[in-house]
């Protein structure tokens, strides 16, 4: 189950960023966790393969996570912005994941993926 896309915009010819509404009735919040529901990165991962392939990368896939930093939860009800750079030379991706607090962003998580044919 993906969020609600809000928003897409092309950064550049191999960047985009998506802006998700991230709704308390998201699979992925049951049980994660039963006092305070947070999205697992898991699903961090899942959506930015989702939109990598979709979008970016047609044609490749999953090989390796290279790294992967999570700095604040996601919450149900947020809105974030998902950027996804893809680096065709490296087969890589960057991403990150932003929360959005009125008019400021706060970084949630970030990583790079690696891919293959």
């Amino acid at each position: 189950m993906k969020p609600r896309e809000i928003a897409r915009t092309a950064v550049q010819p191999n960047e985009k960023e998506f802006v998700l509404a991230l709704d308390p009735e998201l699979f992925w919040f049951r049980g994660h966790f039963a006092i305070q529901p947070l999205l697992p990165g898991v699903a961090q991962l899942d959506w930015v393969m989702h939109y990598a392939i979709t979008e970016l990368a047609p044609g490749f896939r999953f090989l390796s996570i290279q790294n992967v930093k999570f700095q604040s939860p996601l919450l149900p009800g947020n809105i974030v912005t998902l950027a996804i750079r893809w680096l065709p030379e490296k087969q890589m991706l960057t991403f990150s994941y932003h929360r959005h607090d009125g008019d400021e962003r706060h970084s949630a998580s970030s990583g790079k993926i690696k891919l293959c044919r």
